[in-house]
Order: C-alpha cells, then structure tokens, then sequence
C-alpha cells in the first residue's frame, strides 16, 4: 500500500483525535520535519516580497542565497528539492528572475543532469561487480592509515580521467552495501545494531566517504575531463587534454601531493573526527559475508559479475576518451549491463533511478538560484574589482574571490563568467596571451579547490550529502564543513604559494 493511501476517508485515524484544518495543514507541510524548521521557512517566504520592496531586488537575492543554503544545511531535517524549491519559486515569481533564464541555465546544466539521470542509475546496474572489487581491497588492508591513503590516491586518479561524480556514486554504492549487510546480519543474529561498534562503523565509513570526496576535487583540477568547469574553461582558453594538464600542473600536482599528505596526516593522528577503525566485529561479517557470497556463486552469478566488469571496461574508455557526453555514455551503461544481466521488468529498471532522480530535480532548482545570480548581475562587481587588479595580487583574487563564489554558488557558473570576463579583456588587447593563460589556472584551481568548503560548492560533495548514505552514517553539513576543512586550508594554501610560480 502507497504511503499516502488514505485509511479513513473523511473521518479520523483510528486512534487519533479530530484536528483542525489548520492543525493538518502544518502536519503536511513538509512532513516530519520539525515545527520550528517549517516555520522558519514560512518566514523566509513571508518576508521576501517585503525585502524586495524596502531593500531592492539585488539585497534580496542576497537574501534567498542565504536562506537557500540554510536549506542545504538543514538537509537532514527535510530534503532540500522542498523548502529551497518553495524559494526558488518565489524568486521567479517575485521577478528576481524568469522562466527564460531559468530555462537557459538547465539547457546549459544538461550534461550534469544527464549524468546524474542515467550515470548514476548506469552505476546501479554495475554495483555487484564494484562491491565484489572494493570489497575485495578494503578487506585486504586492515591498516587504516594505508586504506585511508589508497583510497584518496586512487579516487584522485580515477577523478583526473574519468568523472567525480561517476566516481563518488561508486563510493556510494559500495558504502551503502556495506552499511545493510552488517545491519541486516546483526538484525538477523538479534543484536541491537544501535552499538558502539555501529557508531564506530559510521564514523569508519564517514572517514572513508571524505577521503574520497576530497580525492575527486583534488585530482578532479589536474585534466581537462576531471571536472565539468574544466572542460568551459579549457574550451574558451583552447586547450586540448594535454595542453590543460600542462598549463595546470604547476599549481595542480603541488596541491595533488599536499591534498595526499593531509589525508595521512588526519588519519595518522585521527584529526577532525578522522582515523576510526572498522570495528572488528564489523570485519568479521563482511568477511563472513564475502566468503559466503563466494562460496554460494553460480555459473550465472559468475557470468553476470563477468558482463559488469566488460561493461566497467569500456565505460572507462568511453569516459576517458570522452566520446561522447558523460550522461548519455551512463545510458549506454544502463542498456549494456541491464541486457546482459537479465533486468527486463520496467519496476527493476526504476528502481535504477530512485537515488539519482530526486538529486536531479535539486539541481534545477539550484539552477533557478543561478539564474536569480545572473539576472540580478550580483556577481560582477566582484569580477571588475578583482580585473582593475595587476599582478600576483590580480592572480591571487581572482583565484580567492572565484573560490569564494564557488562555494555559495555553482562551480561551472562561477568558471563560465569568470572566464567570458578574462576572455573579454584578452581579445581587447587588455592583457598578454601569458597573462590570460595564468588567469585561466586561476579559474581552474579556484572552481576546484576553495569550493570545497561547503557542500553545495562541489557537485560530487553535494551528491555525497544528499545520497541515502549521509543520513545512515549521520554525515551532516555541518560534519561536512568540519571534515573538509584540513584539507581546504592546507590545499588552499598551497595553491595560493604555487600561483606565485607561474609569473
């Protein structure tokens, strides 16, 4: 039966009493979310048509960014596609966009929303053959420093040629089958899973879950392919793979070895709420549970393990190459591994989607906050300030001040207008073709490595915070904010010193 089956018809629940139109309004709005956050929200929306009218249009918008990310932040409390859509609707209908511009920025969006419908779903078909392969490395280190360090090495590569988000789905997958087995092995067994050796898991695989994100970033800034601004930035500066790695690498392979070097540090010393162990206890029953699957594998099981891992291959080298776009190649993915894994009931196919779709519907609306950006022009004074500059100090800027707007905002807008703007003042004669090209790693390595201080700065981070597997190992936004942050700072750092090298 549905969850929103109606048990009695215009009458009360059994065992409730009779309640108010009033009362039932605000028990639906936004569902189990707590009273206080729903009235909030209801504030938000309230005093923006009087913002508009004492403050003007443009601190307004300010204002709805903020309430927006509030939203991001409070996601555990209600997902966000709810209260930051009612925003996002009241934004067009206050004027502060249009529909027009709405429009423009997901037509310009689609390859994300591509990848996040069918890469994402793509993965989910693929998932036996990954569990059975990062099953088989994360049970065979038991040293946590050295899983720890494999991981965000191997992410970082993976991230340089193929795509983050692809990458961190993976993650994702694998984390969250891990997550059931040991829940439904103690269930079983009739343990209380609510113990401390649980607690240590989640901790465990909110450690492993960060490495990993930041891995994407980090390697994600060094190739052309590795993020989806890079492939804006490295088309208006008209770089090919080799030439984007090359102009980068001198900013971007320092802030790779002190990303690798933070990661052991934190887990060395078990800083920012790194360095759990998985609990042996935990161990044991995925090995249990390993060997099990092993020892029970038909030849059919073994066929469909084969086909997933023919099917990895070649989406590898679709991805690498970049034949074609990201999304459309996790199509392919669907249709190749669906086929050859005996998937044919349209109700198997769905449930491909369940975690992507609802991720793709908060994206556009954080599009139509984009468009809110564009309309209202709130970025470019920023953009003109940091231009008037010269120098290091212009280097500097526009690295921070692009990092800085990445992370409240889209990291793929933020490039885009940034390097129209630097483009712009290069065809007018205004700078060097040596000073565009530094301009433009500024770009790449500020979109890139800044973002990652919230979330929302970074769609793979964002993915991370908004997949069923936050909520289970209690990866909240503010927990988020507090594990990137060694790594921002030091990575930051870093780039900042090296973007000195490139005058």
């Amino acid at each position: 039966m549905s969850e929103y089956a109606v048990t009695a018809p215009y009458g009360t629940a059994a065992g409730r009493s009779p309640q108010s139109m009033m009362a039932a309004l605000v028990d639906n709005f936004m569902g189990h979310a707590p009273l206080w956050y729903k009235q909030t929200i209801i504030g938000f929306l309230a005093i923006n048509p009087v913002a508009l009218v004492v403050m003007g249009p443009t601190i307004t918008s300010w204002l709805i960014i903020g309430q927006f990310l509030f939203t991001l932040a409070m996601a555990l409390k209600c997902y966000p596609l709810l209260p930051g859509g009612l925003l996002a609707i009241e934004a067009v209908i206050l004027g502060l966009t249009d529909v027009k511009a709405v429009y423009d920025e997901t037509v310009h969006g689609l390859p994300v929303i591509l990848l996040i419908m069918f890469m994402v779903a793509g993965v989910y078909f693929l998932r036996d053959v990954l569990f059975f392969a990062l099953t088989r490395i994360i049970l065979s280190i038991q040293n946590r420093v050295v899983l720890a360090f494999t991981m965000c090495v191997s992410i970082s590569v993976f991230s340089a040629f193929l795509d983050a988000l692809t990458i961190l789905a993976v993650l994702v997958t694998v984390s969250l089958g891990f997550y059931q087995v040991y829940e439904a092995v103690e269930k079983r067994a009739g343990e209380d899973v609510s113990t401390v050796e649980m607690e240590q898991f989640r901790a465990f695989l909110r450690g492993m879950l960060m490495h990993a994100a930041v891995g994407t970033a980090i390697g994600g800034v060094c190739t052309l392919v590795g993020e989806p601004e890079n492939l804006v930035i490295g088309a208006v500066a008209g770089w090919n793979f080799p030439t984007f790695f090359l102009k980068v690498a001198p900013v971007s392979l320092p802030v790779l070895a002190i990303g690798l070097a933070t990661c052991l540090v934190l887990e060395k010393f078990r800083l920012f709420s790194y360095g759990a162990e998985m609990p042996r206890s935990v161990y044991d029953v995925l090995q249990k549970h390993d060997a099990d699957q092993r020892a029970r594998m038909t030849q059919r099981d073994k066929v469909m393990l084969l086909s997933q891992g023919v099917v990895c291959m070649v989406l590898i080298i679709a991805l690498a190459t970049h034949v074609a776009e990201v999304g459309l190649l996790g199509l392919a993915a669907i249709v190749l591994a669906a086929a050859f894994n005996g998937v044919s009931e349209e109700h198997k196919l769905g449930k491909a989607f369940e975690a992507g779709l609802p991720f793709a519907s908060l994206l556009v609306v954080f599009f139509v906050i984009v468009a809110m950006i564009h309309s209202q022009h709130l970025f470019e004074p920023v953009i003109a300030w940091v231009l008037s500059m010269e120098g290091y100090v212009q280097l500097l800027m526009v690295y921070l001040t692009n990092g800085l707007l990445s992370a409240i905002s889209d990291n793929v807008f933020v490039a885009a207008i940034y390097i129209s703007q630097v483009h712009d003042a290069f065809t007018a004669g205004l700078m060097s073709r040596e000073q565009f090209d530094d301009l433009s790693v500024a770009i790449v390595m500020g979109t890139g490595i800044p973002a990652m201080a919230t979330p929302n700065g970074q769609a793979a981070f964002l993915f991370l915070f908004t997949s069923a597997i936050a909520g289970l190992v209690r990866l909240s936004y503010g927990r988020m904010v507090w594990m990137a942050l060694p790594y921002v700072v030091t990575t930051s750092i870093g780039a900042a010193v090296a973007l000195n090298f490139l005058l």
